[in-house]
């Protein structure tokens, strides 16, 4: 399992309807890409629930790196690109996964957080599976993972909500939409 994340964070006057009109538009071409479990298509509004800015920042989870390379180098991602411009991916190596038991996703939060250098890392990966099993047992969660960048010794938390009052801390999106062709094969627990 790998995470994927990248951000646009638009000017703060930038009309918001212009992405949710492209994720309408585009957002259903993935919903069968090969080796995605799934991308959560992610928007934050300036002054709504507490975001400082204007974002669109998707987040995926995929099932194999062929499908990852398949969409960064295929064509899949150039068409952002081509748009706004290429932004810098995120890339997380996974170390969790659980289901909940919500039906739709309609928020997703996300938490990044150092692993510190002062202590073992097993001990703040081990403490990230046990956070993860927490979020999925909440009511509500859709689902919730966590991963790894050693490059930068950072964890992120990720998990989707039915709700804008999620037992979750972090940054707040809503999911414009979600395309999860191979979610039901990604991995249970932890990773290793």
């Amino acid at each position: 399992m790998h995470a994927m994340q990248y951000e646009l964070t638009l000017p703060a006057d930038y009309d918001m309807r212009v992405i949710r009109d492209r994720v309408a538009r585009r957002g259903r071409l993935l919903d069968d890409w090969d080796g995605l479990g799934f991308k959560a298509y992610l928007a934050r509004e300036r002054g709504l629930r507490g975001s400082p800015v204007n974002q669109y920042a998707p987040f995926y989870l995929w099932n194999t790196v062929d499908g990852m390379n398949a969409f960064l180098w295929g064509g899949g991602f150039q068409g952002l690109s081509d748009d706004f411009g290429r932004p810098s991916v995120r890339q997380w190596t996974g170390l969790a996964y659980e289901e909940g038991g919500g039906a739709h996703a309609r928020f997703a939060v996300r938490r990044r957080q150092p692993v510190p250098d002062c202590e073992p890392p097993a001990g703040t990966v081990e403490e990230a599976v046990r956070e993860v099993r927490r979020l999925a047992a909440q009511d509500g969660a859709l689902l919730a993972a966590a991963a790894v960048d050693t490059s930068r010794w950072e964890l992120v938390h990720f998990s989707l909500w039915e709700h804008d009052t999620p037992k979750a801390g972090g940054d707040l999106f809503e999911v414009l939409h979600l395309s999860a062709p191979g979610r039901d094969r990604l991995s249970r627990g932890r990773r290793w």
